[in-house]
């Protein structure tokens, strides 16, 4: 923080200013957190999705779908192979109505890890 000699009757108008830099700095950082963590949510699920083919895998993506200063949104999904999302996550039943096909949790663990790893990276970046 810069010290700076200010009049009195200025003195409002520095501190809004101050904290309005303030904020805007880290609102930067937050986004970039955001996407940082988004973007090893990618890897994660290319590296831990069920390969068959490989293609499922490779088709997670992360997409910005809402981002103003300090408000940003991003989702991770499957841009190609949605529709088999839950049926690999949860399982389904077999062709023929007689059992289940096993469910290969991918997803739930790249969600928890976002969960925690989001805001322990937000707090060591501000911090700095």
């Amino acid at each position: 923080m810069k010290s700076v000699e200010i009049d009195v009757s200025k003195l409002a108008k520095q501190v809004a200013d101050d904290l309005k830099e303030y904020s805007e700095e880290t609102a930067k950082i937050v986004d970039g957190c955001i996407d940082e963590v988004a973007d090893q949510c990618v890897e994660k699920l290319k590296t831990t999705s069920p390969r068959r083919t490989g293609k499922y895998a490779e088709s997670w993506k992360a997409e910005t779908v809402y981002a103003k200063s300090g408000n940003k949104r991003v989702i991770v999904r499957n841009k190609k192979y949605y529709y088999l999302t839950h049926l690999l996550e949860y399982g389904h039943a077999k062709k023929g109505g007689k059992g289940r096909v096993k469910a290969f949790v991918h997803i739930k663990p790249v969600e928890e890890y976002a969960q925690k790893a989001l805001p322990e990276l937000i707090e060591t970046r501000l911090k700095k």
